[in-house]
């Protein structure tokens, strides 16, 4: 079968052939420099152009771009911006900074748009982005993949699905050791959605040992504090009111975090109370999930501070009021009617004698 494209090596031996290095090099008159730039221009790609231009067309309103001629085919096979699998391909790019910006794109068409959830789950988008979440040596490349295996699978059931075929809460797991809280933060949202979607996860999660993982970051300074409880918190819930579902260890751990947690939040300022809310609401929650009582926080005073969930002015009552409280307002006013006494008349003139 012959070979498609150039004959790299018959053109080798050919210009090897014909030049013997005795004659002078040509000097390029300005006109060929411009033609071989241009050239040259026209053959390469530059990608973080390409990919900008993908993103800005699929965040176009679709009335828009009908406008311009541009069809939903077109934006649904993506032709005519250069293509979904070229993009993926990028995925697989030697540069971190191109397998980066490839997976920020393919966050940005899938987020929240099953069409295009479903076009990339077609193209086996998910195992590259796998990939690129697992082992890639960039922590970068690494988060950005995160984000768009997040965004690819969320309200997406296949997608879902794939990502637990694909081992994905043991990939999920390991991405909490790492030293990147950003990277960190984004595999506890991730998890904390997948457990608030999908109860039957939360055996698989504990298997694997999260809850080990989430009480050892509930207990750091440097990890992201509320996501790591609101993980507690889901498998808490799930193992309420189940006999023998932990150890007697687990739970003195988890109380003894608790504590100290609710010790750190007794001892902060006014000012980082009010922006430790989150926290000092779920301290609270898995508190009661797991003792059955009301934590130390409401005794303390500390769970609801001054001015917090105070009830707005209720404006809209002086003018409109609810059917129930109306017809209360007009039985009452009905009844005190009804004793008021009858107003008393005098005797009328005397009638005329007829004469």
């Amino acid at each position: 079968m012959a070979r498609e494209g150039p004959n790299w090596e018959g053109l080798l031996k050919w210009s090897l052939a014909h030049s013997d290095g005795t004659n002078s090099s040509r000097n390029l008159s300005e006109e060929d420099r411009r033609w071989f730039m241009e050239a040259m221009q026209a053959q390469t790609v530059d990608v973080i152009k390409r990919m900008k231009e993908i993103t800005l067309v699929m965040n176009t309103p679709e009335q828009v771009l009908e406008s311009q001629g541009v069809t939903p085919q077109d934006i649904e096979d993506l032709h005519s911006i250069g293509g979904l699998v070229p993009l993926l391909g990028y995925l697989r790019n030697s540069h971190a900074n191109i397998r980066a910006k490839a997976a920020e794109v393919v966050s940005t068409i899938v987020q929240n748009n099953p069409r295009s959830q479903q076009l990339v789950m077609e193209a086996n988008g998910l195992e590259p982005l796998l990939s690129n979440f697992t082992s890639d040596p960039d922590v970068l490349v690494r988060t950005k993949a995160l984000g768009a295996i997040s965004s690819l699978i969320r309200h997406n059931k296949s997608g879902v699905a794939a990502f637990r075929l694909a081992n994905g809460y043991a990939a999920l797991r390991d991405a909490l050791s790492s030293e990147d809280v950003r990277f960190q933060r984004k595999a506890l949202n991730l998890i904390h959605y997948l457990l608030h979607e999908n109860q039957s996860d939360r055996a698989v999660v504990t298997e694997l040992g999260f809850p080990r993982t989430f009480m050892h970051l509930a207990s750091s300074e440097d990890a992201d504090v509320a996501a790591a409880l609101r993980g507690l918190l889901e498998l808490a819930r799930d193992k309420s009111g189940k006999p023998d579902s932990s150890s007697s260890e687990e739970d003195d751990k988890l109380k003894q975090i608790l504590q100290e947690r609710i010790q750190g939040i007794c001892e902060m300022s006014a000012e980082d109370l009010g922006a430790a809310r989150e926290e000092r609401q779920l301290v609270d929650s898995l508190w009661n999930t797991c003792h059955d009582e009301p934590s130390p926080l409401r005794e303390m005073g500390l769970l609801v501070l001054p001015g917090e969930d105070a009830p707005p002015p209720d404006v809209a009552s002086q003018h409109f009021e609810p059917p129930l409280r109306a017809a209360a307002a007009n039985t009452k006013l009905s009844s005190e009617k009804k004793e008021t006494p009858p107003l008393l008349l005098g005797a009328g003139p005397p009638a005329d004698n007829a004469s």
